[in-house]
């Protein structure tokens, strides 16, 4: 199948678009026909101009409950699998049938944070996507709910926002446009507060951004705007811009595609990230969190050097060595990932020690590096 050449008045060539529950059943209890039919026309425009497209979806459940007539609303975790085992069938059914309407073809991809954590696992994910995609087929991502426990739980993905980022991390995708019913990021809760202003840009995500976020809602979906920040967080890393925006705005696909400010755009930060420096810092192999000082942190970020047990000031977690672990600034800011030389058990001897005070401390050879630089990405 030949691959068609992207229109240049696109500014963002491949794109993971991310429906929530609340947009795809249109605020009722089942999928909104109306509301799937507009989006796949949308999607079928921009794959008809070559923009490269990857749909992460929600609402396996809902299709289930739909299907079976169901109206209780038990959150325990097997009778959500119950639901997602029997509407995810009926689900990727809808998306097959709107999108051979626009002659496209889609494939199945169900993931769980378990199959990308490992690195072979991440690569084959990537690999499978990538060449999807070369083949001009639109891959439709949702999690495994029927065996992802801790998913299902709302543990880490929440309802597919941060799966959607990792999605954008494992492609390289150029934008995130994450769909929801809600105008994007707002001042306070639009739902309660009639003057609730919408934040069109945001630079950095900080602990302004992320209060903000903890007081709004959204919709009937498990993930809120506190998800959809975290997914931010981790796809801005990886250099991919971030889009939160209203899936009930005319065109907001194609028009977020061709440069049209709508929603609340986040910036994407500007370090080139191979894919293993992405896969470490996604946070899917994260074992334990190390704090370090204000000497480490300039010796990380300004001089590109390894990090030394003198740097660090505290740790968390029961990593061992060759896990990977999340370092942190003085003020609790997130600054990078890296593959440590020791457990933390080991650390917790040695943390502050200069590098020539380690054998003695541990009572036997080690490396002077806690993590080498070639093991570290720093954002």
């Amino acid at each position: 199948m030949s691959k068609t050449k992207v229109d240049s008045k696109f500014t963002y060539r491949r794109i993971v678009a991310k429906f929530g529950t609340s947009l795809l059943t249109a605020g009722s209890n089942c999928l909104n026909q109306e509301r799937m039919t507009e989006l796949v026309a949308q999607l079928a425009r921009l794959h008809a101009k070559g923009v490269e497209l990857v749909v992460v979806t929600s609402g396996a459940i809902a299709a289930g409950r739909e299907k079976l007539g169901l109206t209780k609303k038990d959150k325990g975790i097997p009778y959500k699998q119950v639901l997602a085992s029997v509407g995810q069938g009926r689900l990727m059914n809808v998306y097959e049938r709107l999108f051979d309407q626009h002659r496209i073809t889609v494939a199945q991809a169900l993931l769980t944070k378990s199959a990308l954590a490992g690195r072979a696992g991440y690569l084959n994910a990537r690999n499978t996507l990538l060449a999807l995609l070369e083949l001009s087929v639109i891959p439709i991502v949702n999690e495994n709910d029927v065996v992802a426990v801790d998913e299902i739980q709302e543990a880490r993905f929440g309802d597919n926002d941060n799966l959607s980022a990792m999605v954008a991390n494992l492609i390289d995708a150029d934008l995130l446009l994450i769909l929801t019913d809600i105008d994007g990021l707002c001042t306070a809760d639009p739902h309660r507060d009639p003057s609730a202003r919408l934040i069109p840009v945001v630079e950095n995500i900080g602990e302004q951004i992320e209060k903000l976020a903890s007081s709004s809602t959204s919709g009937l979906g498990t993930g809120g705007m506190v998800t959809k920040i975290e997914a931010a967080r981790l796809a801005t890393a990886s250099g991919v811009t971030v889009v939160i925006a209203n899936g009930c705005e005319k065109d907001v696909l194609v028009r977020v595609a061709n440069g049209e400010a709508i929603g609340t755009r986040f910036l994407p930060m500007k370090a080139e990230l191979d894919s293993r420096q992405r896969w470490m810092l996604s946070g899917l192999r994260t074992r334990g969190k190390l704090t370090i000082d204000a000497g480490a942190f300039a010796a990380l970020k300004k001089y590109k050097r390894s990090l030394l047990a003198a740097g660090i000031q505290q740790i968390e977690g029961n990593f061992q060595r060759g896990d990977i672990v999340a370092i942190y600034d003085p003020q609790g800011v997130k600054i990078g990932s890296g593959i440590t030389n020791y457990s933390a058990a080991e650390l917790q001897s040695i943390k502050g020690a200069h590098s020539e005070e380690i054998a003695s401390l541990l009572g036997h050879d080690s490396v002077s590096e806690v993590i080498h630089r070639n093991n570290l990405v720093v954002l």
